[in-house]
């Protein structure tokens, strides 16, 4: 059994992961300042303290009280147009805190240390499948942000011998019977389908019919949530080495927009209202990962990840919770102490 500090354990993935490492007997601490996580999602079992992972001296105070074997970084800004219309904000929380974060997990002796990146980090693609030593050219603030911290996260492992795995996922998608996604605002395309097959929503804008791909869509690599826990999981059984590893977690395979709405359609059993739109700025025609060094050297393998399952996860648990984790609460006002 390992202790585990994970950050941004109240958002979407972190708090699937943190359900997993319970399951299988991990002590799990949560910190989350929930901005833009929700509470409800944390989940039983799992000690949560509010707080920012920016704050030396909380995050010290928290080091101290148990001796932790290795932490979990989700904690993060990732809304992506706003990363481009305010990019400090994204390097200040980011990078500036995430760094602050680091230097306390230092100061506390801890060497095993699991990011969460993500596929922007690449750009648009030279060629597919992405491999993990594409060329690195992100093409806004959020994927910048991120491949600053994998930079930093190299000289911590050189110069002070931490194991670090950091996870460049691709499209996360799907649910859990507990929990699924509740962005606030919602951009991924998958629940913004279901909520536009609820009515939620007017219709929806399939942005651009004229790339470079079969139906002229814009073609991605969609990976269940759970799948990406997984590759968490497997990240503690891993031998401990001075080095920062990067993994990509996609299927190997992608589907396009065209592709998703029609299984959406098949899964909610009616049609949808799309229309077209121009472009946006930055999406690449084609993004779609080689998964082969998460399966040669982890032993991964995508269990959930067919796309009919993914759909039908998500809206499975939207319809059991009609108000998602409720709203994201951050008023540090109605915290006596600031955590609990």
């Amino acid at each position: 059994m390992a202790r585990i500090l994970v950050t941004g354990g109240a958002g979407y993935v972190g708090s699937v992961c943190c359900s997993r490492l319970l399951e299988q007997g991990h002590q799990v601490t949560v910190v989350d300042n929930l901005s833009t996580g929700h509470a409800d999602a944390v989940p039983p079992g799992a000690e949560f303290r509010f707080g920012d992972i920016g704050d030396r001296t909380a995050m010290t105070e928290i080091l101290s009280e148990q001796g932790f074997d290795v932490v979990f970084h989700f904690a993060a800004k990732a809304l992506i147009p706003e990363s481009i219309s305010n990019p400090g904000s994204f390097f200040d929380s980011n990078v500036a805190t995430s760094i602050a974060l680091l230097e306390t997990v230092r100061s506390a002796g801890i060497k095993r240390f699991v990011f969460s990146s993500t596929a922007a980090v690449y750009g648009n693609p030279n060629g597919i499948p992405i491999e993990e030593g594409h060329p690195k050219n992100p093409v806004n603030a959020y994927g910048e942000s991120k491949l600053m911290l994998e930079r930093a996260l190299h000289w911590y492992a050189v110069a002070y011998g931490w194991t670090v795995a950091s996870f460049r996922y691709f499209n996360a998608s799907g649910a859990t019977a507990t929990i699924g996604e509740d962005h606030r605002p919602e951009t991924h395309i998958i629940p913004v389908l279901l909520q536009t097959a609820k009515g939620e929503r007017e219709c929806f804008d399939i942005y651009g019919e004229d790339y470079p791909t079969p139906d002229g869509t814009c073609l991605r690599d969609y990976v269940h949530v759970l799948d990406i826990a997984e590759a968490h999981l497997l990240a503690l059984q891993a031998p401990q080495r001075p080095a920062m590893t990067a993994y990509n977690i996609g299927t190997g395979s992608s589907h396009s927009v065209r592709e998703v709405v029609q299984v959406v359609e098949d899964v909610v059993g009616k049609r949808l209202r799309t229309r077209k739109t121009s472009r946006r700025v930055g999406d690449p025609a084609v993004l779609c990962a080689s998964p082969r060094r998460l399966m040669d050297e982890l032993g991964w393998r995508p269990r959930f990840s067919e796309l009919h399952r993914i759909v039908e996860s998500a809206w499975n648990w939207m319809n059991s919770h009609p108000n998602g984790h409720g709203e994201p609460k951050s008023d540090l006002s109605t915290q006596s102490s600031g955590y609990r």
